[in-house]
């Protein structure tokens, strides 16, 4: 029996590792590791998450059976996609299309595996994305070719930053710099653009708006310190992104 609470302790955690990492909120994460615990007939479980780590306790039959594994988390982005996988498998189990072994082959593929859309696309997707944002806020069409290469360009970097500097806040600021310096270098080539609309148009891809819905959503849910954790980390990147414009702004304008 404890090798089977073992084999059942390393899936629940695998899947609970991959939505933490890939944005999830806390009451999904907690539910799935729960989920699957129970599905494989273990007569009691208690999770607990936070923002950077899982904790999971499973009981057996005895009391000699019992389980406790702690395991830490440093890498988070936002990947839906492989939230939705994860999701998938777990009611796959639930419903026994798929065996404890099958279930864990699939975990580790998905752990494995990339983002669902290339980097390429992305780059594109932001980039467009900030055109049509300086549009939404009251720009011009004169402002809309600008803050496609600001925002280009900022995410770029900004991605580009991430793999090299360990502290993600330096990345955000060097970004919005970036983004900010662009945008007034456009103004400055004499072109009559709205510095102000461009670079709010630009920033956006930057802005944390999945981190701030799930902090809320933790917050409701009474997941008080995983709340305040992910809101404390969507206010620096807010204040990280303001930095890096008034950075510009003081400097250039």
């Amino acid at each position: 029996m404890n090798s089977a609470i073992g084999e059942v302790m390393e899936v629940c955690l695998l899947a609970g590792k991959i939505m933490l990492q890939s944005g999830a909120e806390i009451y999904r994460i907690e539910d799935t590791m729960n989920r699957i615990a129970r599905t494989c007939a273990v007569p009691e479980a208690h999770s607990y998450v936070t923002p950077t780590g899982l904790f999971l306790s499973l009981q057996g039959q005895e009391r000699s059976q019992e389980q406790t594994k702690f395991l830490r988390i440093y890498e988070r982005q936002i990947d839906l996609n492989k939230i939705v996988s994860v999701n998938e498998i777990s009611r796959k189990l639930s419903e026994k299309e798929l065996t404890l072994q099958q279930a864990h082959e699939a975990l580790l593929a998905i752990e494995k595996s990339g983002f669902l859309y290339p980097f390429w696309l992305q780059l594109m997707a932001a980039a467009l994305a900030s055109g049509f944002f300086s549009l939404t806020f009251g720009g011009t069409m004169i402002d809309f070719l600008p803050s496609v290469a600001a925002g280009g360009l900022g995410f770029l970097l900004y991605a580009q930053a991430n793999r090299r500097i360990a502290v993600k806040f330096f990345s955000e600021i060097f970004a919005a710099f970036t983004i900010g310096f662009i945008a007034y270098f456009f103004y400055y080539l004499g072109i009559d653009i709205q510095i102000d609309k461009v670079i709010i148009g630009s920033v956006m891809p930057l802005v944390p708006g999945v981190l701030i819905t799930n902090a809320v959503r933790d917050l409701m849910a009474g997941d008080l310190i995983a709340g305040l954790a992910r809101g404390t980390e969507a206010f620096l990147t807010a204040f990280a992104i303001g930095t890096g414009i008034a950075v510009v702004l003081a400097v250039l304008m």
